[in-house]
């Protein structure tokens, strides 16, 4: 009979030794953690306190700016504490629940893009019917319904790696991958991979397919209207549309450093594109969403440089 020893911790394998470098790249993280907490959270308090933002398309934002706070948070406190640890281990308990921290964040960020698209859709396409549509209780229960699919995807694809056998604990990344967890199994069935499949499409594919649709049909009347409404609707939207082509190269970045052999990269550059998504989007998007628009710039002016 075989004797397996039981995996209680994986090592995450990507840290290596850094050396002296550690106090360097604890220093740029923590600073760069700190900018995205508190540029998202001045935002989400702007958005609260100033009534004129509480908007359907303000409020998905603001839900966008939390869920940017949860996915660096998903991610920065783990690598903060690994920069001084000798071994590199993670428990399973504590790398299954940062898997489902980020990839929940995942699932709620394309999820919030695609309702944040369908809004800009229904206010440029049927702008008499949109207070009809997209009112404030509307709002709310899209917001909820995204973060209880999201965090039901991945729970669902947990599921199937939650109670099987590890018969190695090296993860060749800074964080817990689900892909890299799964491949670790002393046996990987069928339907491992299928519920990898399904979290990808209903992740990624499902929602990008909406956004897609959503600005295909946004284009199609902009071509047909006036210039003015032409340059408003580009103003509008083209944030989204960054922000969209951005997630879209990250999660092409994950999926090839994750599923294929890439050992001829550099080192650095593999870390840096495996955590693209969680370092760039999180800065990104208050910049390119909130400090960009020109009712919330107005609102941080009255409510952060004019008040005593």
């Amino acid at each position: 009979m075989q004797n397996l020893t039981e995996i209680v911790s994986f090592v995450l394998g990507a840290y290596g030794d850094i050396g002296h470098l550690k106090y360097l790249y604890f220093t740029i993280m923590l600073l760069w953690y700190l900018s995205i907490c508190v540029a998202n959270t001045v935002l989400i308090v702007v958005i609260y306190v100033d009534r004129r933002l509480h908007e359907p398309m303000y409020i998905l934002l603001c839900n966008l700016f939390v869920n940017e706070i949860s996915g660096s948070t998903s991610l920065y406190p783990l690598m903060l504490s690994q920069m001084f640890s000798v071994t590199h281990e993670v428990t399973l308990p504590w790398c299954f629940l940062q898997m489902c921290y980020i990839y929940t964040s995942a699932s709620v960020e394309f999820c919030s893009l695609a309702a944040m698209a369908y809004d800009r859709y229904v206010s440029i396409c049927y702008p008499l019917h949109y207070n009809a549509i997209m009112n404030t209780g509307r709002v709310a229960i899209i917001i909820l319904l995204i973060w209880i699919y999201s965090f039901a995807n991945f729970i669902f694809s947990l599921s199937f790696i939650v109670n099987v056998k590890f018969c190695g604990n090296v993860i060749d990344k800074v964080f817990c991958d689900h892909h890299l967890v799964m491949k670790l199994a002393c046996s990987v069935t069928l339907l491992n991979n299928i519920s990898d499949l399904h979290f990808a499409i209903v992740t990624v594919v499902l929602p990008f397919s909406l956004v897609s649709v959503s600005y295909i049909k946004i284009l199609t009347v902009c071509l047909n209207t006036s210039e003015e409404n032409k340059q408003k609707a580009i103003t509008t939207c083209t944030p989204q549309i960054v922000s969209v082509s951005n997630l879209f190269a990250g999660c092409i970045f994950h999926f090839v450093d994750s599923r294929f052999d890439v050992a001829y990269a550099p080192t650095k550059v593999r870390v840096f594109l495996s955590v693209y998504l969680l370092v760039c989007q999180p800065i990104i998007t208050p910049f390119m969403y909130g400090f960009n628009l020109p009712k919330i710039r107005q609102s941080c002016k009255r409510y952060l440089f004019k008040r005593k």
